[in-house]
């Protein structure tokens, strides 16, 4: 059974939810938005990666645990150039010991200008 996470995040107009709990795992996806407004941050990479980690911590928070709780990551650019700036940003949120993490490159994400879209799995204690 899943269990909605009330994160503080402005909800998708799409028939979704953006952080749920099944059991002791969370899963978590998030793309570069104003969490008050739902507004779509514009910028370079580093921006919207900040944004949308952002995002992910704030999530997790809600969901009762930190980052250090998240797994395994999965994150789609829109430009493998983007890479590098994602990357400086991302360590910037986590350490040793790194997610497990797969990175993809997109043709496109959903929301216009949206650069970067991530999902994380985190296990929390029973």
């Amino acid at each position: 059974m899943l269990q909605v996470i009330d994160t503080g995040i402005a909800r998708s107009k799409a028939p979704l939810n953006g952080t749920v709990r099944a059991g002791r795992i969370v899963y978590s996806a998030h793309i570069s938005k104003d969490p008050q407004s739902g507004a779509i941050i514009d910028g370079d990479i580093e921006r919207q990666t900040h944004q949308a980690l952002s995002n992910l911590r704030q999530a997790m928070q809600a969901a009762g645990g930190s980052l250090a709780n998240v797994a395994h990551m999965q994150i789609f650019l829109t430009e493998r150039s983007d890479s590098p700036g994602m990357n400086k940003v991302y360590a910037e949120f986590f350490c040793e010991p790194y997610p497990c993490r797969a990175t993809v490159v997109v043709k496109e994400l959903l929301s216009p200008g949206v650069r970067i879209e991530l999902v994380a799995q985190a296990v929390f204690p029973d």
